[in-house]
């Protein structure tokens, strides 16, 4: 990428005379870190992470008297790799402009808005793994897209983790997702307690996901049903809103299946500064590494509503 342009006393001349009541554009409040819920959270000290899959042992066989005991063997299954990337933004102000600037508002926030690039940055980094997770072109360790109706077994097969025909968040998908979700198995077909640990949804589902999971009774009925969802804890970890999520009608649920949806911090954010000899321009910059990406898919279940 070309270096930008340094900021000069050109870029805002009405920074160098007295007079301006405000300056508005540049710092907005944020909203409250939202990646955060959509992953676990790690540390690394190499290049890159990978997480393996190993195959599980199937039904204990009948064994006649008298005959010898089978055996099996172990197998390895996908892995997926976490490959870290760089991320680094800068900026170059002029010693004239640090001089003639009569306005805090403008020169004291530039680092401000330096952490705000970051923050942005992390938060559609993190948003768009679930942004792609229908996406055929976006696929974890076992070929095919973090939610697919065709995960394939290394033993032969496949596997669900999301609705058949894709529906908007209601009651009764929600109850169907679950219910997919109880009858998960490994890859040699034992069944494993995989339970919902929490609901993620766009903005556009905010006041529907509250209705739905908050009231006593069956949301938006005449009927006075118990609201099971609610009743019986059904997704403990509650609601989370996301603001980066791009489909209004995507909808994902994470469950407690270990390895699954990782951040990898291979370096922390830093912001240093110089300023160059020869022009006196001074330089602030701020980097930092990490990578996500998920092992095991049974990790997030998710419908894509139409």
């Amino acid at each position: 990428m070309a270096v930008g342009a340094p900021i000069t006393t050109g870029a805002h001349p009405l920074a160098l005379w007295p007079g301006i009541h405000g300056w508005w554009g540049r710092m907005y409040n944020e909203h409250i870190p939202e990646w955060t819920a959509l992953c676990d959270q790690d540390t690394s000290s190499m290049n890159y992470e990978k997480e393996t899959q190993i195959i599980g042992f199937g039904l204990a066989q009948v064994k006649q008297e008298t005959a010898a005991t089978p055996y099996v063997s172990e197998v390895q299954g996908f892995s997926s790799i976490w490959t870290h990337v760089e991320y680094s933004l800068g900026y170059i102000v002029s010693q004239v402009e640090l001089e003639d600037n009569l306005y805090e508002a403008v020169s004291k926030t530039r680092a401000r808005a330096l952490a705000f690039a970051f923050n942005q940055t992390k938060e559609n980094v993190v948003a768009n793994v679930y942004n792609n997770a229908f996406n055929s072109s976006y696929i974890g360790g076992d070929g095919v897209s973090l939610c697919n109706t065709a995960h394939p077994n290394t033993s032969g097969g496949t596997w669900s983790n999301m609705l058949a025909v894709g529906a908007d968040l209601s009651e009764a998908s929600l109850e169907d997702l679950i219910i997919q979700m109880g009858g998960a198995q490994d890859d040699v077909g034992n069944l494993i307690n995989i339970i919902p640990k929490s609901l993620h949804i766009a903005r556009q589902e905010w006041f529907n996901a509250n209705r739905i999971l908050k009231s006593v009774f069956q949301s938006g009925t005449a009927n006075n049903d118990i609201n099971v969802l609610k009743a019986t804890n059904s997704i403990p970890g509650g609601i989370h809103l996301n603001h980066y999520f791009s489909s209004p009608h995507a909808w994902f649920l994470r469950s407690n299946a270990p390895n699954g949806m990782i951040y990898f911090q291979r370096v922390a954010i830093s912001f240093t500064q110089d300023n160059d000899f020869d022009t006196d321009n001074a330089k602030a910059k701020s980097r930092e590494r990490y990578s996500i990406f998920w092992g095991d898919p049974r990790c997030v279940w998710g419908s894509n509503g139409p």
